[in-house]
Order: structure tokens, then C-alpha cells, then sequence
């Protein structure tokens, strides 16, 4: 830091630390003067506090913020990775445990897609594990229709561009033919939208089911749909480069809805 910096963070960021919401989101929230720092409300994020400001979100008082943390979610089917839908349907966020705390989703999975989601509490933690430098393998088991060949998915092992937008190779295997569907293994390092439907459909075939298993060294394992499952906080901190001691072991986060009444995976 310069002679001519002022001390402390931006509030921003602060916010996002605290769990409030993304950075960006932080920023979109003190433009709409719901932050206040030492009794003024605030509309510019230009501003760097301290532990000695006293900040306010929508009237209530800033708490100190939680260390980074992070859980695997399976998320089922039918949900849209969103805090609100424009269109009024069911939303992650309708079916994750009400004890856990504010988290935000790491990327995205589409609403017929399933398994792996990410969550942390942590602005900074999510966007250094959104970055394409990241470069960490998300592996996918996926389902088409069709009899697709070695010969036939060639063009996604060398990479493809489709309506203009480039897709770079992926590692793609048949794992198996089930009557008109074929099981597949694929993975990649950028995931843009509906990236593995879009080259699918290019080359022609078509997803039917599309199931993330794993992102990095995150893996779904046995998780089942709707499950939250948080990653030791060592792991957290070991696998991001996070410095700062190690909290304590992560408590098993309850259920909000019981197995009996969640949908099973299914091939």
C-alpha cells in the first residue's frame, strides 16, 4: 500500500467478506443507499473502512465477518441457479438448509441441469474460483441421445466455435451405449453457458441428462439430490491458498427437506 492510500478496504469487499452478497451485487446495494457507514448513508462503493466504522445494511449492523468457507451442493433438476426468477420458478435457494448461512453459488448449472454446485460465504473466495486462469477440470457425466462414435465427437477434442462463440477442447470418453442413449464423460476448464449442450447440438446430438460430478478437487461422491455438505476448512484454505489459522471442524448442516421427499438420481 502507497503513503497516499487510505487504510482499511473497500467497503465492498468488506461486504462481500461478511457474506452480504457478491462484490458486485455490494456495490449495486450502496447505489441504492442501503449501506451506511457511521451513520451516512453512502451511494458511492469509492469508500475504505476500517474495523472502527460502524456499517449498516438495510438498517441492520455489519457483524464481523466469517472466515472463508465452502459447501458442496447437489443441486437437483428443476431449480435455476438465482436469488430471484423473473419467471417465478423454484430457485436453489428454495431448497437449501434454512440454518445455513448467506452463501452464493460458484458459476452457474442450467435448469435441467444437475449434481456438483459449489456455495461459499465469501465474495473473494467465489470469484478466484470462477476464473478461467483457475484452469481446474469440471468433469461432467453426460447423456445423449444417439450413437455417437469416437470419429463423431472428435471436433469437441479439438475445440469448436458455434454461433461465433469458441469452445475450447475437452476431454470427452463413451463410457456406454443404454439402447437409444449413450453415456458419456466430459470435461473442461472454462464451463460458459449451455457450453456442453451447445457443442453437442452442433455436432448432432442431443443432452438429455447432464450431471456435473466434480470441479477441481471437489468431488459430488455419494451426495444426494438437495444435499449440502460443507469441505473442511482446512481443505478450503489449503486448495485456495488462504492464509490465517484454521477454524474449527465444520458442523453437518441439516436437511430442509427429508430424503423421502426429494427425487433420487436415476440413469
Amino acid at each position: 500500500m502507497s503513503k497516499d492510500s487510505p487504510p482499511g478496504d473497500r467497503i465492498a469487499k468488506v461486504l462481500a467478506r461478511a457474506g452480504i452478497a457478491s462484490r458486485r451485487e455490494c456495490e449495486r446495494m450502496i447505489e441504492a443507499g442501503r449501506v451506511a457507514v457511521n451513520g451516512t448513508i453512502i451511494t458511492r462503493a469509492a469508500l475504505n473502512v476500517t474495523d472502527a466504522d460502524k456499517i449498516v445494511v438495510d438498517g441492520k449492523a455489519l457483524g464481523e465477518p466469517d472466515a472463508p468457507r465452502l459447501w458442496l451442493y447437489h443441486k437437483p433438476t428443476g431449480l435455476v441457479t438465482t436469488n430471484k426468477d423473473e419467471k417465478g420458478r423454484a430457485t436453489i435457494y428454495d431448497d437449501l438448509p434454512e440454518d445455513l448461512p448467506r452463501v452464493m453459488s460458484v458459476g452457474r448449472l442450467d435448469l435441467n441441469s444437475e449434481g456438483l454446485l459449489l456455495l461459499t460465504n465469501d465474495g473473494g473466495v467465489k470469484r478466484k474460483l470462477e476464473l478461467p486462469s483457475t484452469g481446474w477440470l469440471r468433469k461432467y457425466r453426460v447423456r445423449v441421445n444417439g450413437r455417437p462414435s469416437d470419429n463423431t465427437l472428435q471436433p469437441l477434442r479439438d475445440g469448436l466455435t458455434v454461433d461465433g462463440q469458441r469452445y475450447l477442447p475437452m476431454i470427452v470418453s463413451i463410457d456406454r451405449q443404454q439402447g437409444a442413449n449413450a453415456w458419456l464423460t466430459i470435461g473442461l476448464r472454462e464451463g460458459k453457458n449451455r457450453e456442453i449442450r451447445r457443442a453437442m447440438e452442433d455436432i448432432g446430438l442431443s443432452v438429455n441428462r447432464l450431471i456435473r460430478t466434480s470441479y477441481g478437487p471437489f468431488q459430488l461422491g455419494q451426495l444426494k439430490p438437495g444435499g449440502v455438505e460443507e469441505v473442511r476448512r482446512k481443505i478450503v484454505r489449503d486448495q485456495l491458498g488462504l492464509d490465517g489459522p484454521v477454524p474449527d471442524t465444520p458442523k453437518p448442516v441439516r436437511r430442509r427437506r427429508s430424503d423421502a421427499n426429494r427425487p433420487q438420481s436415476r440413469d
